[in-house]
């Protein structure tokens, strides 16, 4: 439940990854109101939820998207040492050491690592184009948002942006950029976005059809 002041209407969404809802209300709403609300969108979530892909928990063989391409996970069985990425007969593979039980922090580990590095790459193109600067930049692991950008010019990502393609993730980091000189999704918003990243209406299609794949990736 999330009681926002500027809010004219309730509004319900489903948190990326089907963990929860989201009920966005004008101030001063009554719980009967909520309730009567929320049941009347009952077969709306029903269908929705219906829709997200299972978690998919990671495995030796089973596959993951890293950068938009399948990978498949191959356990090293070495007890030290990063993930580290190979092709093998055609197909991209991650080698993942540890236990198994370790797979999945593993993996996290370098997702992190990997969308701060490209992140901080693009950012830093994207602010230098608008002539803005920034505070900082966080790698999260949010559900409810891919990217946001505070008043105090801190910029936060989730690192599962790095599981889309490359020219997504720029989209992204030149998304919150642009936040640095319009704090809101006005028109002026959305031209500067466009400024420098011309092609965002097909990256912004292609995270809203497939965002929900990336938030089933449980580690």
């Amino acid at each position: 439940m999330r009681e926002h002041d500027r809010a004219t209407r309730l509004t319900l969404r489903i948190v990326p990854g089907g963990k929860a809802l989201r009920v966005t209300t004008p101030p001063h709403v009554r719980d009967s109101e909520i309730d009567e609300f929320v049941n009347r969108n009952r077969n709306w979530v029903a269908t929705r939820l219906a829709r997200l892909p299972a978690n998919v928990t990671p495995a030796a063989d089973s596959t993951v998207s890293y950068l938009g391409v399948p990978h498949r996970i191959e356990l090293t069985g070495k007890l030290r040492g990063i993930v580290e990425t190979a092709e093998k007969d055609g197909t991209a593979i991650l080698r993942v050491p540890g236990n198994p039980d370790q797979t999945g922090r593993k993996l996290q580990a370098f997702f992190r690592q990997q969308a701060r590095d490209r992140l901080n790459e693009a950012v830093a193109g994207h602010a230098a184009a608008l002539g803005v600067r920034l505070r900082s930049i966080r790698i999260t692991d949010s559900r409810s948002r891919w990217g946001s950008c505070s008043t105090t010019r801190t910029l936060s990502f989730s690192w599962r942006i790095v599981l889309a393609p490359p020219e997504v993730l720029d989209y992204l980091a030149a998304h919150e950029v642009a936040h640095l000189r319009e704090m809101n999704h006005s028109k002026a918003f959305w031209d500067l976005v466009r400024r420098i990243c011309p092609q965002m209406d097909r990256h912004k299609r292609w995270l809203r059809r497939h965002g929900a794949s990336l938030h089933a990736l449980d580690l």
